[in-house]
């Protein structure tokens, strides 16, 4: 894997996310197995070959890029699209077939290495173009999601439609709204014979784990706040900045002021700030 994909799936130890997005990736193609009317792995047996069930993840971040690796192991033949091009290194090395979609996305990730929302415009030509690999998948595994917004809708009814009958649909961003048009939060429904999972909390049912994981992020955050006793607040540490929601009793992060309905403020002055947030 790439430096920029380990950045993201340890990054520095106190992404809050990681640990229910890995979770969660992994525990979504074990569902789909279980329910998936036929075996992952390819299989020689006495009646003749068995061959491996087709797996697409759409979205190669933690959750996809943990989905990959889990669907491989298992003996799928894995593809994976993102509209990130930094993605398909990451990709290919677990094994997988990157997708390569003839669009350009305007300004696809942020600094930190995520997928940014693009235009309607931009989706509706990604469903035309997903659609012909959607119907020959008997797996797909949705992970799209913006922070602060509503998940895109990747897989339309008529692309669901176009699924094998027994495929199986699990979608990560069910929380969010849906990568699937006919998801439901929190529910598990049949459409033209596919199997759509909207769990919306697949980390729980690791709860030893989810635990561990989410207990090792928080030490790790407090440490690196608390390095010399007191909290310590710097504008140019990416960490403090990024999980700093008020100071001095001002909303302060962008994304929390835009869904207030905020003005945009200042940039968080560097100076450190001890004992206060």
């Amino acid at each position: 894997m790439s430096q920029e994909g380990t950045q993201r799936w340890h990054r520095c130890g106190t992404d809050f996310t990681v640990d229910s997005l890995f979770a969660g990736g992994y525990k979504a193609v074990l569902h789909a197995a279980n329910i998936l009317p036929r075996m992952f792995p390819m299989l020689m047996t006495a009646a003749g070959t068995v061959t491996p069930a087709r797996v697409l993840i759409v979205g190669a971040g933690v959750a996809g890029l943990q989905a990959i690796a889990t669907a491989r192991r298992l003996g799928a033949v894995v593809s994976a699209y993102d509209i990130r091009p930094a993605t398909k290194e990451e990709v290919k090395s677990l094994g997988a077939r990157f997708v390569e979609l003839p669009l350009e996305a305007a300004d696809a990730q942020d600094q930190g290495g995520y997928a940014k929302a693009q235009d309607e415009s931009f989706y509706r030509r990604q469903r035309e173009l997903l659609a012909r690999v959607v119907g020959e998948s008997d797996v797909v595994v949705t992970t799209a999601v913006v922070p602060g917004k509503k998940a895109p809708v990747l897989i339309t009814a008529d692309m669901v439609a176009s699924m094998k009958p027994g495929s199986v649909i699990v979608d990560l961003a069910a929380e969010r709204g849906g990568n699937c048009e006919l998801t439901r939060g929190a529910e598990t429904v049949v459409e033209h014979g596919v199997t759509i999972i909207g769990e919306i909390n697949l980390a729980s049912t690791m709860p030893y784990h989810a635990s561990q994981m989410y207990a090792r992020n928080m030490v790790a955050f407090f440490l690196h706040l608390l390095k010399t006793g007191l909290p310590e607040v710097k504008g140019e540490d990416e960490i403090t900045r990024e999980t700093l929601v008020t100071r001095s009793g001002e909303v302060v992060h962008p994304r929390v002021r835009q869904a207030l309905g905020l003005p945009p403020m200042e940039t968080f002055a560097p100076q450190a700030v001890e004992g206060k947030t």
